[in-house]
């Protein structure tokens, strides 16, 4: 590494530290620094110093950090530093430590650990540069001093040859001194100047000068001395005095002798008072101790006048209770005692003397404190001690009685030093070792809790210390093996020391094999006049006890074994050899266990038979009987220890079988009942055991006795020769004969089997039975007895039964385990098969009434395991028991077991153990119950008994439950034998109920019904032949999925659930598939959410494995799950019941469509969700709808009927199939995932809900829907409604939202449209909409959606033809880009066309007109304009294929006849559309092609008399509109004149009131001056009101020529009758005085589409109009002049209500009605017809489409002109301005004497003959009686202006 790079570094981060404050970065920085110095020191050292020189504003915390770095740097490397580095190191450091004059600790502390480091090697240039700054007489910087100080202890040699001249310059200096932190700097010197000069003078053999003396320093520490000790000493300042008294201390040794000696009786004073000034004593107490050394050293007198004083000071330091968390108390008490070391040396007498009469004080503090320092100086002041030695041991009797834990742990350690330095030798030392002993039988100390924070581990306990005291003494101090052996043995057999028995058995077995070595053959024990010594009988009884429990007392098994072994020839001479062997092999079994694995009861075994066995190698019966009467002697001395003392009971019965001889067995065992505690239950065992294990060799003995007892005195509670019974209670008689009882038993159990089977019933049990009934609460028992005839039972009660409950349940307990254990001894003999237990039923019920007196949520006592076991070996015996009293069994076991509630969870205790036991005996009985039927219906009926707790809410009965089940199965797979290939009949039960499990909230659940499962696969593949241990492969994979059961992860749960359910699938039998469903099904209500969810998941993987096979049982599978959603409400059933429909749909589509259907209407959300289900996958979802489609159409889709017999038109009721497929085609569409099938079928999804919408408008549901509708409505979770029609609309928006028309959606939606659809006023117009909006949003989908519906036109249902020709007619009615017009204001250039308007229209998409929502959406008149009917369609290049417009064009032409009018009507409508639209008609062709046949089909309509409203000729006169531009003129030119006599009378088409105010009379034509009778029609109602204004033909034509009255022009059929009709000015079309009047909305379309198709006529007559025409012109001039007036639709627009000639008027309304539009259009149309340039212009100027019309103005130069021109036709002008006089609008009869009156106004003088002035006189005198001002105005106006013809 390169030297600058280095130094880059170097510099780099220190710079980085002057914005760096955090400390964990300045750290990281140092040490950065440090590592660049290990590899470069000195170019490290170089950028430091540089650095630090450069940078002198850089703040000291980061000098600070360099100066560390530097520090180590030197420190590690300082060999390899050269002199010009070390000076500019020195300078460096020199500069930073004296910069400031103010302490910056931190900063110049590191400047001084550079200096001082240097000065390790460097110490001649370090002072040359610190004495500069260390001048006489000026006081130096305190960094300087400090620096000194620490150079003379890390440099001793090098320093003190400098101390002379230092100290010389600094004595001076001291009196400078005034600040406390500068005399603590002095004194800090002083006291290292000291401790290195006596390091010097200690080594002088190593010093450089050993010329060196103490007294070279004398004067100098004499003087400092003085000034520390007079004067700064007294300070008030802490800090000051303790370090002037650490100072004092190191300079004591360096005063002359003679001084010291002065200044002792000041000086031990003065430094004792400081333990009253300052709670940290450590510092005093050293500086004391070194006094204390410097005064012994020079032999000093005066200390022993002091010596009281400091004694007392001293052991009231030693006094203070140590805190093993305070250091300073501690290094305290150290000095402390190492002062007490002083001083014994000098003063032993004196010391003791004070010490030992402390230890008689009753405080703790004192006596502990004494015990200390008593324990120090025997280690430290042996030789001055040892001629104390008595007097120290009997000064210990007081402490030895103290039971302060500390005062012993105190004892225990100062005897332990006694045992050192030979005290226990000497008279009274027995003492101290029993009191060892003692210590190390206490019971061991509960381990407290460490608090948080401590560091030093808790003090050993007084019974640990005296362990290892008494091990010590015992294996290292050899001078105590006398004193030990045998004295320790007194110890082993003595109660109170049975806790020290490990420490005593190991230190003996080390003393006794250190004895062995030394002597070999002699013995180890010598019983020479020692009668304290125990017997080796004791002595192997005591061992051999408390070795049953190996591990109490810090395994003191092991230590008791290895003393028996180590004793075995002072035991028995023959024992030897086989303890050698035995005692190993039990030691080695130790040490492979521990405490909790250890089973108690094969250790005990163990030590039993090595108990026998050492039996069997003595083979005395002396000895052995010896032995035998040892331990009943020891048995008393454990009655606190129930473990030890049941094992000695066994030991006895083990000893008596042994002995041969039968008097001392039976006079032993009638000892052991008469002395036994019967109240304690391990004593009761122990006793029972004992008779059991000497009944093995003692058979009738034993029994005897047993029987001569029970017929004693002592039994029957009487005064007796064993009085010990005469106070005990009844209680105490129960657990006596509970005794007996148990005693019986183990007889049976251990007893040879061959004997025992013969006595059971005779002998045994009828004894036990006797002791169990003999009195209970001392009433006589006299019941029958309950033992067979000639059995010998005696008075054995089958009643007792009902006495439990007065029985002591210790009694019952005993009773059924003995019982328990005579029935297994029974079965357990080799002739038990061929033995009849006649009462066998009788003990089963009775064992079951001692089960059912048990609390069943508890488990107290083993009386229930016991009873279970009883019954469990009685069920093996003969004879088999009835079928209901097994069952009662089975229910009754189960119950006393699996309701009983948990242990909490972490408590282990003897509960749990008990609950096992329990459960293995239940296991044991349901096991040997199915061995008696082991076929699949024995398995079935165990697991029914099961059944109920498989499915419990409680985890824990689940839990045991699964683990019985698994374990029979797994009993019953074991013992499978099969003979014939038979069915496992009901394994998808079994399978079914267990699978469930293995997601089960307890994992140990998941896992036993794992094991369930596997073990009914392999049992169905041994039903189908296959060997037991044949291994499947698929079977053998569960055993591996049992991992992915225990984590809690719920994915990898169900992920395991699922590869179960494969595995199953793939074994399980056809036949056994549904029944396997059919109970998963059972499983969804599962209370377990996971089981349930488990259940779902293999559902659902069955049905997709092997649902191919369940086509048959599809209906029953589809109503379960439909039952099952009604009974759950939790969404995970719901969403699996989705996935099984889906996966059943997939392999039988038909099947489960047509059981869905089948459910009940309405659907319920269940049933609703299943169908979405079936929108999952795109190809299924199709099959799906494409069904549903044909179930809908396939049916008729309503049926008529008459609710009552006198209704005048039947009802119309939906048929239920389509209906439903309705329904479901919603369901299924409103699923997102059906999006890709709604798109693929979405042309025949599209025309058969809009057929199917047709068909359902106005009927009705059936009339049990109609009440589950109306019942539904009433209720707060309605749903949503079941309108057969609504049903379809919502299907129909369903199709197009999922299709991808969301705007058609949106824009139907924004119009109105799908309600429309739903009502049969709008229904026409609702189709419309919506084939406009599909125009618009939609158009690439229409050709096919065209084709779809073009076949409807042919169905008999007329709603369907209509519908059809609806669409087809408008599918090209779209609206303009924008919103509609508010407020009924018509809309701006590019607004939106068809919203209706407030006042209850729509607006016409070309001219702005008005028009009613319910008839058409355009102006008729402006049909051929941009954004009119049947552009979006062109524009979506839907017509573009010319071979589906020759379709449609046919189609539609076909329907011509059609006998529905409506049919007929939108025919028309499609036609024109077709005609004007096409994209092809630019070049017309196609319309020249088929112009005759358009033509024709309009003038058709036009004449329609089967349309009673002439809606038809209305839609005529809209086609001919479009037409009219299209066709050849040829074609045109028949027609003209027809067509425009046929529009004229719908100018003056007005509403139902319009002419209320001019009462024309019926056959009077209300032509003025006209008296042509009209005749009204025949057939018409006499009733009919004539007031309606009448116009006869004549006038309707041409009034030019004379006309006759009763002339007759037209003669046409109406009404169904014939004669003469007229044209009715008030009603549409040809009519009769009958037919209803139409809406004035409707009336003004009349008006609008008749004037605009005039104006097109005169359009199309453009340079080649004949005259006839021009008549029509003319006769038509007036209507239209005045209509410019019609106020139908309201003006927009205006602001204000100006008068009629001024500005901002309505003349100036920026938009009009449709009407005055139309009149505009056919004005401008007809102005180059009359052949009059400067007419024509001004129509062009003034009749705009979109401009404001000043009407005043505009008239008046339109009569200027026209008089001017055509003077000859005043009189023809102003006659038909008198038919507007009676005008029912006052804006038009406003207008009408106006044009009079310009008319007058512009024409000569000379026309006056035209006019009938009187009439036009009388006609405007009734004007000026007009309500209306603006009528009388303008008739006034008018009068004036006739003064020119007067």
């Amino acid at each position: 590494m390169s030297e600058p790079y280095v130094k880059s570094e170097a510099v780099h981060h220190p710079a980085g530290l002057r914005h760096d404050k955090d400390p964990l970065v300045q750290e990281q920085v140092c040490s950065a620094l440090c590592a660049l110095g290990e590899s470069q020191p000195e170019e490290t050292l170089s950028a430091c110093e540089e650095h630090l020189r450069q940078h002198e504003k850089l703040a000291h915390p980061y000098r600070t950090m360099i100066l560390r770095a530097m520090e180590t740097i030197v420190s590690n490397h300082i060999s390899e530093l050269d002199k010009d580095m070390v000076r500019a190191i020195i300078l460096l450091a020199s500069s930073e430590m004296t910069k400031a004059k103010d302490l910056v600790s931190d900063w110049q502390q590191a400047a001084s650990s550079v200096l001082v480091a240097v000065g390790k090697r460097f110490v001649g240039m370090v002072m040359e540069e610190m004495l500069g700054k260390f001048q006489p007489g000026v006081l130096p910087h305190y960094f300087v001093v400090q620096t000194l100080a620490n150079l003379s202890v890390f440099n001793v040699f090098g320093m003190v040859p400098f101390l002379t001249s230092v100290l010389s310059t600094m004595l001076p200096m001291l009196g400078m001194a005034k600040h406390d932190s500068m005399r603590v700097v002095f004194c800090c010197a002083l006291q290292r100047f000291s401790e290195s000069t006596l390091e010097y003078l200690a080594n002088l053999d190593q010093a450089p000068d050993p010329t060196v003396r103490k007294d070279t320093f004398a004067s100098d520490i004499s003087s400092a001395y003085d000034t520390l000790f007079h004067h700064w000493l007294q300070s008030r300042e802490a800090k000051l005095r303790l370090a002037v008294v650490e100072a004092l201390g190191p300079m004591s040794h360096l005063l002359p002798s003679e001084k010291l000696e002065e200044q002792l009786p000041k000086l031990l004073p003065g430094v004792l008072a400081l333990y009253k000034k300052h709670a940290e004593t450590s510092h005093v107490s050293k500086s004391l101790g070194q006094i204390l050394e410097a005064a012994v050293s020079v032999g000093s007198r005066t200390l022993e006048v002091q010596l009281d004083s400091l004694l007392a000071a001293l052991h009231a330091q030693i006094c203070v209770p140590v805190e093993t968390t305070s250091p300073l108390v501690t290094s305290n008490q150290k000095e402390v005692l190492r002062c007490f070391t002083v001083l014994a040396c000098c003063s032993p007498e004196r010391l003791l003397a004070f010490l030992l009469p402390k230890l008689d004080t009753s405080n703790e503090r004192t006596r502990v404190g004494t015990l200390q320092v008593l324990r120090h100086i025997i280690n430290s002041a042996a030789a001055q001690m040892e001629v104390k030695k008595p007097f120290i041991l009997s000064s210990m009797r007081l402490p030895l009685l103290d039971p302060n834990s500390k005062v012993k742990r105190a004892v225990v350690q100062v005897i332990s030093a006694m045992a050192h330095h030979g005290y226990l030798e000497q008279p009274g030392g027995e003492a101290m070792l029993e009191y060892i002993v003692q210590q190390c039988a206490l019971p061991p100390e509960a381990q407290h809790q460490k608090p948080s924070g401590e560091e030093e581990p808790q003090a050993d306990s007084v019974r640990d210390i005296s362990v290892s005291t008494l091990y010590l003494v015992s294996t290292t101090v050899d001078r105590m093996s006398d004193v030990l052996w045998p004295h320790l043995l007194e110890f082993l057999t003595p109660v109170r020391f049975t806790g020290a028995l490990t420490p005593l058995c190991r230190s003996l077995v080390h003393l006794a094999q250190k004895r062995q070595e030394a002597a070999a053959d002699a013995p180890l024990i010598q019983y020479d006049g020692n009668v304290t010594l125990p017997s080796p009988y004791a002595i192997a009884t005591r061992l051999l006890t408390v070795s049953s429990s190996p591990y109490l007392g810090g395994s003191r098994g092991a230590a008791s074994l290895c003393l028996l072994n180590v004793l075995h020839r002072d035991i028995h001479p023959l024992l030897g050899q086989r303890w050698a062997t035995t005692i190993a092999l039990l030691l080695e079994y130790l040490e492979e266990h521990t405490e909790k694995t250890l089973s108690q009861k094969e250790w005990e075994e163990k030590l039993l038979v090595f108990l026998r066995d050492s039996l069997a190698v003595v083979s005395d019966n002396t000895w052995i009987c010896q032995l035998s009467l040892e331990m009943c002697k020891q048995l008393p001395c454990y009655n606190g220890m129930p473990q030890e003392k049941n094992f000695l009971y066994k030991c006895v019965g083990t000893t008596l079988g042994a002995a041969s001889s039968k008097d001392v067995v039976r006079k032993l065992l009638q000892e052991l009942l008469e002395t036994a505690r019967y109240q304690e239950e391990a004593e009761r065992e122990g006793l029972a055991c004992c008779f059991g294990i000497c009944a093995i060799s003692h058979l009738d003995d034993t029994l005897a006795q047993l029987e001569d007892f029970v017929r004693s005195d002592v039994f029957r509670k009487s005064i007796g020769i064993f009085n010990i019974f005469k106070d005990r209670s009844d209680n105490d008689i129960d657990k006596v004969k509970g005794t007996l009882i148990l005693c019986y038993g183990h007889v049976a159990a251990q007893a040879p089997r061959e004997l025992v089977l013969a006595r059971a019933e005779t002998d045994i049990l009828r004894n036990m039975f006797q002791c169990f009934s003999t009195k209970v609460l001392g009433i006589k028992v006299e019941t029958k007895p309950c033992e067979p005839r000639g059995s010998g039972w005696g008075a054995v009660s089958v009643a007792s039964c009902s006495l439990l409950s007065l029985q002591d349940p210790g009694l019952q307990l005993c009773l059924v385990q003995s019982v328990c254990m005579v029935c297994q001894a029974i079965c357990s003999s080799a002739q038990a098969g061929s033995f009849h237990f006649a009462r066998k039923a009788e003990l089963v019920a009775q064992m079951m009434d001692f089960i059912k007196a048990e609390p069943p949520d508890s488990l107290r006592t083993p009386i229930r395991k016991k009873a279970m076991l009883a019954c469990s070996h009685l069920s093996s015996l003969e004879p088999e028991l009835e079928e209901q009293l097994q069952s009662d069994m089975i229910h009754s076991c189960l119950h006393s077991v699996m309701a009983v509630l948990p242990e909490p969870e972490g408590e282990d205790g003897p509960q749990e153990f008990l609950y096992l036991d329990t459960m293995h005996a239940l296991e044991d009985l349901l096991r040997s119950i199915l061995r008696r039927n082991m076929t699949p219906q024995g398995l079935q009926l165990m697991v029914e008994h099961l059944s109920p707790w498989i499915k419990s809410p409680r985890g824990y009965e689940r839990v045991r439950a699964l683990g019985l089940s698994a374990c029979l199965l797994q009993f019953f797979l074991e013992h499978l034998h099969v003979s014939a290939l038979v069915p496992f009949h009901n394994l998808g039960l079994l399978v079914g109920l267990f699978s469930p499990r293995c997601a089960d909230l307890w994992p140990a659940t998941r896992q036993e019904a794992v094991s369930c499962v596997y073990s009914l696969l392999y049992l169905q593949l041994g039903y189908e032949g296959f060997s037991r241990d044949y291994r499947d492969d698929v079977a053998e994979r569960l055993l591996t999925l049992k991992d992915g059961l225990v984590h809690p992860d719920p994915a990898i749960l169900f992920h395991t659930c699922h590869s179960i359910a494969q595995i199953i699938a793939k074994r399980l039998p056809p036949d056994q598939l549904i029944n396997l469903l059919l109970t998963l099904f059972e499983s969804l209500g599962d209370p377990d959410k996971n089981c349930s969810r488990a259940a779902t998941v293999m559902i659902n993987c069955l049905l997709k494995e092997r649902g191919s096979m369940l086509l048959e049982k599809v209906p029953e599978i589809m109503s379960v799950l439909r039952s099952k959603l009604q009974e759950t409400r939790e969404e995970h059933v719901l969403q699996s019941a989705q996935h099984s429909v889906y996966v059943l749909a997939s392999q039988h589509c038909v099947a489960v469509v047509t059981s869905l259907l089948g459910s009940p209407l309405p659907f319920d959300s269940h049933t609703c969700s299943l169908w979405r289900a079936l929108a999952v996958e795109p190809g299924l979802s199709a099959q799906v709808l494409g069904l549903l489609l044909e179930r809908m159409s396939r049916d008729v889709p309503f049926k008529e009927s008459r609710a009552f017999l006198l209704s005048s038109s039947p009802d119309r009721v939906a048929t239920l199939l389509p209906l439903a497929a309705t329904c479901a085609l919603h369901e299924v569409m409103s699923a997102p995932a059906s999006g890709p099938a709604v798109t693929e079928l979405y042309p025949q999804l599209f025309a058969g809900l809009l057929l199917r919408v047709s068909c359902t408008v106005g009927v009705q549901l059936p009339r049990n829907l109609q009440a589950k509708e109306r019942r539904a409505g009433s209720s707060a979770l309605a749903s949503r409604t079941l309108d057969p029609c609504s049903t379809a609309v919502d299907a129909l928006r369903a199709v197009l939202l999922r299709g991808g028309s969301e705007d058609v959606v949106q824009r139907v939606e924004l119009e109105g449209g799908w309600e429309l659809l739903s009502t049969s006023a709008g229904h026409e117009d609702g189709v419309a909409r919506l084939a406009s909006a599909m125009a618009k949003f939609a158009g690439p989908r229409l050709p096919l959606v065209m084709k779809a519906l073009l076949g409807a036109h042919s169905s008999v249902y007329e709603a369907q033809r209509v519908t059809s020709t609806a669409f087809l007619a408008e599918v090209g009615a779209a609206c303009s880009d924008g919103e509609g017009p508010v407020g009924g204001q018509p809309p701006q250039a590019g607004t939106d066309l068809a919203s209706p308007s407030p006042l209850g229209h729509a607006w016409c998409h070309a001219c702005s007109v008005p028009v009613a929502p319910t008839v058409l959406t355009t102006c008729p008149g402006h049909t051929m304009g941009p954004g009119g009917l049947g552009q979006k369609l062109l524009t979506s290049n839907v017509v573009n294929d010319l071979m589906l417009l020759e379709s449609l064009l046919d189609n539609l032409a076909a329907r011509q006849k059609d006998p529905c009018a409506s049919v007929r009507r939108l025919v028309l409508r499609g036609l024109a559309n077709l005609a004007s639209g096409s994209p092809i008609s630019a070049g017309r062709p196609q319309v020249r092609a088929h112009g005759p046949q358009l033509l024709t089909a309009m003038i058709s309509g036009l004449d329609d008399g089967d349309d009673p409203h002439s809606l038809v000729a209305l839609e005529a006169m809209a086609g001919l509109a479009k037409l009219l531009g299209l066709a050849e003129p040829e074609d045109l030119r028949a027609v003209l004149l027809h067509t425009a006599i046929r529009i004229r009378p719908f100018f003056d088409s007005v509403g139902g009131r319009g002419r209320e105010g001019s009462h024309s009379q019926p056959g009077t034509c209300s032509r003025p001056s006209c008296l042509l009778s009209l005749s009204p029609c025949p057939t018409c109602s006499p009733g009919h009101p004539g007031s309606l204004p009448m116009l006869c033909w004549p006038h309707l034509c041409s009034w030019s020529g004379p006309w006759q009255a009763g002339s007759t022009h037209n003669t046409r059929t109406g009404c169904g009758g014939e004669g003469p009709r007229a044209w009715c000015c008030g009603w549409q079309g040809w009519a009769c005085l009958g037919v209803i009047p139409m809406s004035p909305q409707e009336k003004m379309e009349f008006r609008s589409v008749s004037i605009r198709l005039f104006g097109h006529l005169n359009k199309a007559c453009h340079g080649a109009c004949e005259d006839v025409f021009l008549e029509q012109v003319v006769g038509g001039l007036v209507p239209l002049l005045l209509h410019l007036r019609d106020p139908q639709a309201s003006v927009a627009a205006v602001s204000g209500r100006r008068g009629w000639g001024e500005p901002g008027g309505a003349g100036t309304g920026r938009a009009l009605s449709a009407a005055p539009q139309a009149c505009r259009f056919a004005l401008r149309m007809c102005g180059p017809n009359l052949e009059c340039e400067e007419l024509a212009a001004v129509f062009q100027k003034h009749l705009q489409d979109g401009r404001g019309l000043h009407f005043g103005e505009f008239l008046n130069a339109a009569c200027k002109h026209l008089m001017c021109y055509f003077p000859d036709l005043l009189g023809r002008l102003v006659s038909t301005s008198l038919f507007y006089f009676k005008s029912s609008w006052e804006d038009v009869r406003a207008a009408a004497p106006m044009l009079t009156g310009f008319l007058v106004l512009h024409v000569e003088p000379q026309q006056q003959a035209q006019v009938d002035l009187e009439q036009l006189m009388a006609a405007l005198q009734l004007l000026l009686k007009d309500p209306a001002p603006k009528v009388r105005v303008k008739a006034a106006e008018t009068l004036g202006r006739l003064v020119k013809f007067a």
